[in-house]
């Protein structure tokens, strides 16, 4: 498939994970790219696997710290020089962060909203004024199965996806009539760095009778981040264009 040929996209959590995937689902669909993201390290692998899939001439990367409004403003600004507009945002980058809701900090508290919630205004708000001069612009954000469903230990991280959901609401319907749409995924049940690797931090006296739930209906266990990489390819391109608004749950079936 060639969907995203002449497409100008940027995409945040580029250095690993869902974000990283969908850098490469969308290379592999003929578009051009921004992948920013604060782990240089992790940009660099997301650039060296472009090479060896001969898709680099294509793709740019950059640090972006989407939690800083100078870093955001500087950031899309270059972005947008970079691929001479904007048709599709991505924001994928996020963090999560576990633990009882009693024993959770302020300061904490604070830095999950400020990433995942401010984070995303911040690059969308950045992002606009482009986007309405683009070709048919779309907004993916990223939600979770959180925001919707109860998952324990992760009440920050449960408001801030949900903020982005309603948020992804109103934006859709504010910005309609200029042809832009904005949608949001909600994965559950993925395998990434965000909940394996490093892990979501659980409590050592996590009680896991709480996850009983969560297992998938579908599949052998968690899926890869290619899969959600798939659904924010189809969103983004003219096969959702009768999307918007809403959000595209991707989680095996777990939450029937």
């Amino acid at each position: 498939m060639n969907r995203y040929t002449g497409r100008r996209v940027l995409i945040t959590g580029a250095a690993s994970g869902i974000g990283q995937a969908t850098v490469h689902r969308i290379l592999a669909e003929g578009g051009r790219v921004v992948g920013v993201d604060v782990n240089e390290e992790g940009l660099k692998a997301t650039f060296d696997t472009a090479v060896a899939d001969g898709t680099a001439e294509r793709l740019s990367t950059a640090r972006l710290d989407i939690s800083d409004e100078a870093s955001v403003a500087e950031g899309v600004a270059a972005a947008v020089r970079t691929l001479g507009g904007l048709d599709v945002l991505v924001n994928a980058a996020g963090i999560l962060r576990s633990g009882h809701t009693h024993t959770t900090t302020l300061d904490l508290f604070n830095q999950i909203i400020a990433v995942n919630l401010t984070g995303t205004f911040l690059m969308i708000r950045a992002a606009i004024p482009a986007l309405l001069e683009g070709d048919e612009p779309v907004i993916v954000n990223f939600s979770s199965t959180s925001a919707s469903f109860a998952h324990p230990y992760m009440a920050a991280y449960a408001a801030s996806k949900g903020g982005i959901q309603s948020m992804t609401h109103s934006i859709a319907s504010e910005y309609s009539k200029q042809g832009l749409r904005a949608v949001s995924v909600a994965p559950g049940s993925i395998a990434s760095d965000m909940t394996t690797g490093r892990g979501p931090g659980l409590p050592d006296d996590t009680d896991w009778s709480l996850f009983a739930k969560l297992a998938p209906a579908i599949g052998e266990g968690m899926a890869a981040p290619e899969t959600v990489a798939g659904v924010v390819a189809m969103l983004g391109s003219d096969d959702g264009r009768f999307i918007t608004g809403t959000e595209v749950r991707v989680d095996g079936g777990t939450h029937f």
